[in-house]
């Protein structure tokens, strides 16, 4: 499912237009992006904690020569799922 799939569901669902519904989408990412920007965590309960990772530096090797490289330390989004969403896949 890709977002505009995903919004039409969510106009069909909660009862209002595409239009309303991209906002509320929209609204959504931006919220989490400027939180993890802030390195603040967004737990959403039963369905996941989006937060800030911390990748330490390391060393590494360009697949093109061989030369060994290192690679900064770097922060990256995460995501992990809670349990009502776990057990729904399962």
């Amino acid at each position: 499912m890709n977002k505009t799939e995903l919004i039409a569901v969510i106009a069909d669902q909660a009862e209002v237009t595409q239009a309303m519904a991209e906002k509320v989408v929209n609204t959504f990412v931006d919220v989490v992006k400027d939180s993890l920007a802030k390195e603040e965590k967004v737990v959403v309960t039963g369905f996941g904690t989006f937060e800030v990772r911390h990748r330490v530096a390391r060393r590494g090797k360009n697949p093109r020569t061989g030369e060994e490289i290192i690679v900064p330390a770097q922060k990256t989004p995460g995501f992990k799922a809670g349990k009502l969403l776990k057990d729904s896949v399962k």
